[in-house]
């Protein structure tokens, strides 16, 4: 099962976004169904730094949510591509004015 731009739940959203509030619970359901069933013992956190939270939605977004610094890890790849995609509005110049903490360097 892929979590990251999943099918069915992008026909959940579908759904959602045509008024379809019923169908899309029901077919989101299904993807929450799979996602229990199949990481009921299994790693699902694409996370790759150690952490005492991996794998620990709940507690990891609590924590973030928490402090508001920044959004945890598994976050970032679909944050990024939408900030990408406002970013093409200025044929990407932002890249010049941002120095990535040290930290992630």
């Amino acid at each position: 099962m892929i979590i990251d731009d999943n099918p069915t739940e992008k026909e959940a959203m579908k759904a959602f976004h045509a008024g379809r509030r019923a169908e899309g619970l029901k077919i989101q359901e299904e993807f929450a169904s799979e996602f229990r069933r199949e990481y009921a013992e299994k790693d699902h956190c694409p996370c790759q730094k150690a952490c005492r939270y991996h794998g620990n939605c709940k507690e990891c977004v609590a924590i973030h949510r928490a402090h508001g610094e920044h959004v945890p890890n598994c976050m970032r790849p679909l944050i990024n591509r939408r900030l990408k995609l406002l970013s093409e509005l200025t044929e990407h110049t932002l890249a010049y004015e941002i120095e990535p903490p040290k930290e992630i360097l």
